[in-house]
């Protein structure tokens, strides 16, 4: 069987998923060490109202959980990223207790103690005699197999691994695993839940480490035994290429010795050359500096430090999906949310080449015998999407934007993947049509990623091109016989609001709103936005004009009322339904922009514009009022894009847009002269 199909015979967007159980109602953490109590923390920001049980047999641990979850909630408030209403919730309604009968009625019970197994096994005996049937029994773990910690349980299938990373209230990917006597019907509904609370969840297989930790931990190992060669300061300067903390530094943060070693000497079972490095033992804590430091690094050091870094990097990732592991797409994903790499392993092999690939696998194998080395080419690794999910339901292909990390921000590669499943599928007799929606339950797509545009700021040629190259996948639907519907799950914004209108219809959930942002970059949407709007509503012109020429968001009933919206679902749930009746009513039914020159209200540029309370560079918007008029005064659909884009051009000439694109990569407020 596929690999993928494997890991994800239902679906591979978590929140496509029908769950077989509610929300839980009471929730247990049983271990109030290091990682329970920031996995109660999550669990009760993304649930105010649920009960929490954090259950420790010593009371200490218990008394500074609770001041640490009561300190995360005064920072959050301080920070204004929580409303003191909601800090209330969060706080009330958990109970620190060293009495396990206390969790009796708990729905989910996910044990965060020791990484040892007669402990682990000793709490789920306890736990099996007192909560309900039908309750859900996990381990946090990053290295035990499944079948090791549940095999005296009497229910196994109601129970799984649940790996979270940490810190486990703030990092979002969890891995769910799947395992031989675990119900394929639980794995689902945590595979739904943890994405329904705001995590990104992935299914691996139950070996042992998984996948993520197996990246880890002889990325780790792997630089213990580079000291050889180079300082930690030394290993760590390298691997900064690769990642944002280097292996030391990290190790430091989280008081990893004994973590590498325990997890190595289990992976022995798979050979010795898994072996902990001997000094991972005998050291606390590491002499290195923090990332970014200036560190000097002989060439020769760093050829090698690089190289075998690397080596193992490659190794493990070829390994893991040689034995399906996980997928391609999760380890590339994972190990950028997960482990701080700045590109997925898959990414870094791409860019360096085949030859240079096997040149340092080839190099490893001599320096590291007994790793493994890659069972297929390098193509054959790389032949995957590595930003979008696709799903098909009863013959309609779902497109996921998964970025969480970036609010799924757009990207060149993101719009190359789109297109490609469009083209892929467009004459596919059993593809009735398309779906394309966001990743998670708050952001369609935040907007387009400024990529490559900082560099073409006073090239009035080259960004007017950049915004033709930028518009494919609209011009691609636009000829579409096919239909294509946005399901908006939360904010669309810039380059995401553009990709929505674009389709051939939208449908959103209640709380969903967009927005054209551009103007407060100095800026203006130039892939359509300036045209398309006018053109498909005209009745929203006055309403159009403030958003594009001031910024001004609207909410998913404004869009309903004037026609950009055909249909708003109350819960993210009906969502993907109600898009999938869009495609079935839209067969043959597909309404193309219109040609013909339009009729749209005079725009008036006040002395002193502002968005909100931003003020806004008067040159930019005059451009943008200007690109509007000049493209629903031409008869063509055609020629009114290229006046958009044209706009686009000459806007990236001003100082304004070097003002606020400057401002937004500083991430400061921008200062327009004029």
């Amino acid at each position: 069987m596929d690999q993928k199909k494997r890991l994800y015979p239902t679906s591979q967007n978590p929140l496509l998923i029908t769950p077989a159980y509610p929300l839980p109602k009471e929730v247990a953490v049983i271990g109030a060490g290091t990682i329970g109590p920031d996995i109660g923390y999550y669990l009760k920001s993304a649930l105010p109202e649920v009960k929490l049980y954090l259950v420790d047999v010593v009371e200490e641990p218990l008394k500074s959980a609770e001041k640490r979850l009561s300190g995360y909630v005064q920072k959050a408030v301080d920070r204004k990223k929580m409303r003191e209403e909601k800090a209330r919730a969060v706080l009330e309604n958990i109970f620190y207790t060293t009495d396990y009968n206390r969790i009796k009625n708990c729905d989910l019970v996910i044990e965060a103690a020791t990484e040892n197994i007669p402990l682990k096994q000793k709490i789920f005996e306890t736990v099996e005699t007192l909560v309900r049937e039908d309750a859900i029994i996990t381990s946090n773990t990053s290295s035990i197999p499944a079948d090791r910690i549940f095999n005296k349980m009497r229910k196994p299938g109601r129970t799984t691994i649940t790996h979270f990373f940490a810190p486990a209230w703030r990092s979002l990917p969890v891995e769910v695993i799947t395992w031989e006597r675990g119900s394929r019907e639980v794995v689902d509904y945590l595979f739904w839940f943890f994405a329904r609370t705001g995590k990104a969840p992935i299914i691996t297989d139950n070996a042992i480490c998984f996948m993520l930790d197996r990246i880890f931990d002889n990325w780790c190992n792997e630089a213990a035994y580079l000291l050889n060669d180079a300082t930690a300061g030394q290993i760590d300067r390298v691997a900064q290429e690769f990642v944002f903390a280097g292996p030391f530094f990290v190790l430091n943060m989280a008081n990893g010795n004994p973590i590498i070693i325990e997890t190595n000497t289990l992976q022995m079972e798979e050979g010795p050359h898994y072996r902990p490095a001997p000094v991972l033992g005998s050291v606390d804590r590491w002499l290195t500096p923090r990332p970014g430091t200036k560190v000097e690094v002989p060439h020769k050091v760093q050829d090698t430090v690089r190289d075998r870094l690397l080596g193992i990097l490659f190794s493990q990732s070829f390994d893991v999906i040689d034995r399906g592991i996980g997928t391609r797409e999760d380890l590339n994903f994972g190990c950028q949310i997960a482990l701080g790499f700045k590109k997925g392993p898959f990414d870094v092999m791409r860019d360096l080449g085949e030859a240079e690939v096997n040149r340092i696998m080839k190099k490893f194998e001599t320096e590291r015998p007994g790793f493994p080395q890659p069972k297929g080419s390098l193509a054959e690794y790389q032949d995957f999407n590595r930003f979008i999910l696709v799903d098909d339901r009863d013959g309609v292909k779902i497109i996921t934007i998964r970025r969480p990390q970036a609010m799924n921000a757009l990207t060149d590669e993101i719009t190359d993947e789109i297109l490609s499943v469009f083209k892929a599928y467009h004459d596919d007799p059993a593809v009735r049509g398309f779906v394309i929606t966001g990743y998670g339950n708050s952001a369609f797509s935040a907007g387009a990623d400024i990529g490559k545009f900082p560099g073409m700021l006073g090239d009035s040629e080259a960004s007017a091109q950049y915004s033709r190259d930028c518009a494919k996948v609209q011009r691609f639907m636009d000829q579409m016989e096919k239909p294509v519907v946005a399901a908006v799950n939360g904010m669309a914004l810039g380059g995401g609001f553009e990709v929505a209108l674009r389709c051939h219809s939208i449908v959103s959930v209640k709380n969903a709103f967009f927005q054209f942002p551009e103007i407060t970059l100095g800026i203006l949407p130039g892939i359509g936005g300036c045209v398309v709007p006018y053109r498909r509503w005209p009745k929203g012109a006055e309403l159009f004009h403030d958003m594009i020429c001031f910024g001004r968001p609207i909410k998913a009933q404004e869009a309903k009322d004037m026609g950009m919206v055909s249909r708003i679902v109350d819960e993210h749930a009906d969502l993907i339904g109600a898009a999938m009746e869009e495609v079935n009513k839209l067969q043959g039914n597909i309404t193309r922009i219109p040609d013909g020159k339009i009729s749209i209200p005079e725009i008036t540029i006040p002395e002193a514009p502002m968005a909100g309370k931003q003020p806004l560079s008067r040159e930019a918007v005059s451009i943008t009022a200007r690109a509007v008029k000049d493209a629903a005064a031409v008869e063509r659909l055609a020629d009114a894009l290229e006046i958009g884009y044209r706009g686009f051009g000459e806007i990236a000439c001003t100082d304004a847009a070097r003002e606020g694109i400057t401002a937004f990569l500083e991430k400061r407020r921008p200062e327009f002269k004029k």
